[in-house]
């Protein structure tokens, strides 16, 4: 299928018919397997996933890290990440396909991350991926990465539904009711940053280095909650997150403190995620409060999903909330809560098992609400809203 020849060389023979194959729903039992691809981001991943909704297995699962591209920078410079995209999809839907013992008379379909995200590496990988299905005459399925996200526990743990999800990444902080496939509420949102935007910046601030979220994990090990800082929307009813003020409040104690010790770094970082904790607890409980509201029935769990609810302390924080609600909690493994294609696989065979049509014309959208019926609430443009 592919050549031998890496990145941006490599080439696509393609066929007559293209994705005329169509996705009947799958009979009872009938396993699937799915090769997708993940390009939203700084990372760029391919996975091969079997089986039916409930009983899948990740057949492989690569990752391809760009975090010495973006290090320097202090974030993820979309140009670059856009280029490293292209120098590399290919060589990593090979090794994928070779870890998974996989050929294309194996696979029913292929899949990729159409949005959200950033537009130059999505055009990448679901530009690659449908012209590897038009080649292999196989239908094409497009995904909302954070879709892919919420539905991740269906793919670790077979999770039934109805459940609560807190999804906390690098671009989003939402509480969402997952009340069946493609049936998404938004309980409440961040209002201004995202969960690991804060994180980041305030690695940036106090020299952590990129990526943050785990910078200031371990620099919090170390530290002590000397510093104290208010947890944002404390007052507020509902499960509305920020983060805006609570960056502010870290660089006036950095600047307080400067010139800034390693233990004064340890202790902001500490108290600023004691206090990213405490808000989590709070807005958590409220989030489970809402969910009987809009559900028929109460939740089958609270689950932690997004490259933020790899940390361990938010983790046990959640935990916390799960517990005193006699909720069962659920986190998937931590190389499933950051950007993976095996999740955009996962919610890829979910829809196909559910018999919906595959759509080779759907276009990247760098935005793409889970929830199409909720308010925007930090505006909109004309790409639509951005959450």
């Amino acid at each position: 299928m592919l050549s031998d020849r890496p990145g941006v060389d490599a080439t696509i023979q393609r066929k007559e018919g293209n994705n005329a194959r169509k996705a009947p729903s799958a009979p009872a039992g009938q396993s699937l397997t799915v090769l997708a691809v993940e390009t939203s981001c700084d990372e760029c991943a391919a996975a091969v996933v079997s089986g039916r909704p409930g009983a899948m297995a990740i057949k492989s699962n690569i990752v391809w890290s760009q975090i010495d591209d973006h290090a320097a920078f202090g974030g993820v410079v979309p140009e670059i990440a856009a280029r490293a995209h292209l120098k590399t999809v290919a060589a990593v839907v090979r090794q994928a396909l070779a870890s998974a013992g996989t050929s294309d008379a194996d696979l029913s379909h292929v899949a990729a991350t159409n949005g959200p995200g950033l537009l130059g590496g999505l055009l990448v990988g679901s530009s690659f991926a449908k012209g590897y299905a038009q080649s292999a005459d196989l239908p094409f399925f497009p995904v909302n990465h954070l879709e892919a996200h919420v539905l991740t526990p269906r793919l670790t743990d077979g999770t039934p539904y109805p459940y609560c999800v807190a999804l906390l990444s690098g671009g989003h902080a939402q509480f969402v009711a997952v009340r069946g496939l493609g049936d998404y509420v938004r309980l409440g949102g961040t209002i201004d940053d995202a969960a690991g935007e804060a994180f980041d910046k305030t690695a940036k601030l106090l020299g952590l280095g990129f990526p943050g979220g785990p910078a200031v994990e371990r620099a919090a090990a170390s530290g002590t909650e000397r510093f104290t800082f208010s947890v944002p929307l404390a007052r507020r009813p509902g499960c509305d997150l920020s983060f805006a003020g609570l960056k502010t409040a870290v660089r006036l104690a950095a600047e307080a403190e400067a010139p800034l010790s390693d233990a004064a770094v340890a202790d902001i970082c500490a108290s600023f995620q004691a206090t990213v904790a405490r808000l989590l607890r709070q807005k958590t409980a409220q989030a489970l409060a809402a969910f009987q509201e809009v559900s028929p029935g109460p939740p089958t769990a609270l689950v932690a999903v997004g490259g933020v609810a790899a940390n361990q302390a938010l983790r046990a924080a959640l935990q916390s909330v799960a517990d005193d609600a006699g909720v069962a909690f659920v986190a998937p493994p931590l190389a499933l809560c950051t950007d993976n294609a095996a999740m955009v696989a996962a919610a890829a065979l979910e829809h196909a098992a559910a018999g919906e049509a595959p759509d080779l014309s759907a276009r990247a959208r760098s935005r793409w609400p889970l929830d199409a019926d909720a308010a925007a609430m930090l505006g909109g443009g004309k790409r639509g809203v951005k959450a």
